[in-house]
């Protein structure tokens, strides 16, 4: 018999549910309401679009209808299972995990979709223990085998090292039970080794699977790309194009994301052409992904490009282009980007204020931070770690130290990078004693330190001259907390044995370094004896960093300046002479300072500035102040330009 019921709805119910549904409407002349005929298939329509959309009332409702037909009650009618399944569900999908399993317990009959559906629910829900329990039932129940549909959903639920050896389990079973050859299975076997970071697992079963279709290969290629075998990840791809299998745009997202690993623009491009070439261009995330490719790969001209041919704009594509041109040295292009976003009318979310907050340095205007500020303020983004952690850095790098206390103190909730932003911004201004007892802090309320923290941590050591403690925190770093020191550790250290005038023993810890120290170390050894004028051991840190950085402009003139120091002027003039012959140039230096909430600037000889006449008038009356006062200029520091240094 063909079940059919009736359900009320008022007429402003949203069209789209209803479009759903093939049915007939009856109207009822005396009633406000319509009557709505639905067969099993409209339930089962209706079932499923609560439990995508979470909406749990309808869904009760419709529940309480079917309870009232008895003819759901049938245990010999197919349909009467595919709506008791589809049920079980809505109510997992809407969280409902207590009504799922008051339902299974009643149904009048149960199927392996049944047990399935339970299994893949509780597992999604993050509730494992009570998956695999129903997964136990399921095979001691002796009247249900598990199908390849059971073996693809519990493999899907496994994420992180942790489930290593329940994903070595299910294989085992997989291959008791010959599932072996089942596509899908290997497909989910593929990404659940990714997620643990088993690639060997992973490559094996790729290896020794019968049948590959575009899922298997994006699986291969997403899996190792993001966990950063960028290099094994195009060769996937590579052989994939050489075989039959066409590529989605989720293998194109995989293999973009492995050349934007290794900044390798040649290769993208390529993968770009075959985006074109297969038509599929227009899609949102592969636009977004071929503006994070171009960005990373430092090429921000082709980034715009591509932004400025998208039909169609999200959030995504935005931030990305935001984060774009933050990371490429365009902050004030970002800000007008974002500004001109605002004006558009564009809705603003957390992540591009995140992005723009990013840009804020020294040389940005504090004005606009508080209008960003006061914008997070409006829209109630305060709860986004991402932004709070991004205002605390923006008052610290434009001077606000104090606003940045107060953005910490009043945030909901802390996680490691904001206690670390913290620490940074105490270290940033000077107050070592600050960080250091803020990470104290950190400590007692159990966050675990970064080696960004202890990047923070030296830097404020070096500042305040806490010889011994800085050695500590690197030792903790590497004994207590298993972190191997980067190069910007080792230069942290450097600097703080240089200001305190401990040269030589800064020499002999770079001696007994486990790496090569590269090109930071080097500078700091070097930035340390221009303050000291130890012309002796600058001369050794200037070899050194001619070698490893040889187009850099900071050896030669730190080592002018220190023989100038020395009045050794012969020296000095070799220096620039050679500095000319090798045709590195050296990096004008800027000031600047915030008038009226637009930030000024100013470089040596200024000439372009708009009230250069009158800023120089003003600068040689203080000048003629000051030697009336008996000012005499200290020229020791003094590096003159090369036009100046053939004259002399």
């Amino acid at each position: 018999m063909k079940s059919k019921w009736v359900l009320h709805y008022s007429p402003s119910w949203a069209s789209s549910l209803f479009s759903l549904l093939k049915t007939r409407i009856y109207q009822n002349p005396i009633s406000e309401t319509s009557a709505l005929v639905l067969n099993h298939v409209d339930v089962t329509l209706l079932l499923s679009f609560c439990g995508k959309n979470r909406h749990f009332q309808l869904g009760s409702s419709l529940h309480a209808s079917i309870l009232k037909n008895p003819e759901f009650f049938e245990p010999e009618n197919r349909n009467v299972l595919v709506i008791w399944n589809s049920l079980l569900s809505m109510y997992l999908k809407c969280g409902q995990e207590r009504d799922a399993v008051k339902v299974f317990d009643e149904m009048p009959v149960i199927d392996t979709v049944s047990w399935n559906t339970m299994i893949s629910g509780f597992l999604r829900n993050g509730e494992c223990e009570i998956g695999f329990g129903y997964f136990k039932k399921m095979r001691e129940s002796g009247f249900y085998r598990f199908d390849k549909a059971t073996l693809t959903c519990i493999i899907a639920g496994f994420n992180g090292v942790e489930c290593y050896y329940l994903n070595k389990m299910m294989h085992g079973l997989v291959v008791l039970n010959g599932f072996e050859r089942e596509t899908e299975v290997g497909n989910a076997l593929i990404t659940s080794y990714c997620k643990c970071g088993c690639f060997g697992s992973a490559r094996w079963v790729f290896d020794e699977m019968f049948e590959r279709n575009v899922i298997t290969w994006t699986a291969m290629i997403s899996g190792l790309a993001q966990n950063g075998f960028y290099v094994e990840s195009l060769k996937v791809f590579a052989e994939m194009r050489s075989g039959v299998v066409e590529p989605n745009a989720l293998t194109f997202l995989g293999s973009l994301m492995a050349c934007s690993g290794l900044q390798a623009i040649r290769a993208g491009r390529q993968i770009h052409g075959l985006v074109w070439k297969l038509g599929v261009q227009s899609d949102l995330r592969i636009e977004s992904s071929l503006m994070d490719m171009y960005s990373k790969c430092g090429s921000v001209e082709d980034a715009w490009r591509v932004f400025q041919s998208t039909e169609e704009l999200d959030e995504v594509s935005l931030t990305v282009i935001l984060v774009g041109f933050a990371q490429n040295g365009f902050e004030t292009e970002a800000i007008q980007i974002f500004v001109k976003m605002m004006k558009a009318g564009i809705e603003i979310d957390p992540d591009m204020v995140s992005a723009v907050l990013g840009v804020f340095g020294v040389d940005t205007s504090l004005g606009l931070g508080k209008q960003l500020h006061s914008l997070i303020v409006k829209k109630n983004f305060g709860y986004n770690s991402f932004v709070t952690n991004g205002l605390i850095n923006m008052y610290s790098k434009c001077g606000e130290l104090e606003d940045s206390a107060k953005v910490f103190t009043r945030m909901p909730q802390r996680n490691s990078i904001s206690w670390n932003s913290m620490i940074a911004a105490f270290a940033r201004h000077g107050d070592g004693s600050k960080a250091l007892q803020l990470y104290e802090k950190m400590q007692m309320e159990g966050v675990q330190p970064t080696d960004i923290t202890f990047l923070s941590l030296l830097h404020a050591c070096s500042h305040v001259g806490l010889i011994e403690r800085g050695m500590e925190f690197l030792n903790s770093m590497k004994e207590e907390h298993g972190m191997s020191p980067r190069p910007e550790h080792y230069a942290c250290i450097v600097d703080m044995l240089g200001r305190a005038g401990l040269l030589t023993e800064a020499k002999n810890f770079i001696k007994e370094l486990p790496e090569n120290p590269g090109v930071l170390v080097w500078q700091a050894l070097l930035g340390a004896c221009s303050i000291h004028g130890n012309s002796d051991i600058s001369k050794y840190a200037a070899d050194q960093l001619f070698m490893a950085a040889p187009q850099s402009p900071a050896p030669y003139v730190l080592l002018a300046n220190i023989y100038s120091s020395e009045g050794r002027w012969k020296d000095r003039a070799k220096t620039i002479k050679g500095m000319k012959e090798m045709g590195v140039a050296k990096e004008t230096g800027i000031s600047w300072i915030e008038i009226e909430k637009k930030v000024q600037s100013f470089v040596v000889g200024d000439k372009i500035h708009p009230q250069a006449e009158i800023i120089y008038r003003v600068l040689a009356e203080l000048l003629r102040l000051m030697k009336d006062e008996g000012y005499v200029p200290d020229e020791r520091f003094l590096l003159y330009y090369l036009d100046q240094d053939e004259k002399r």
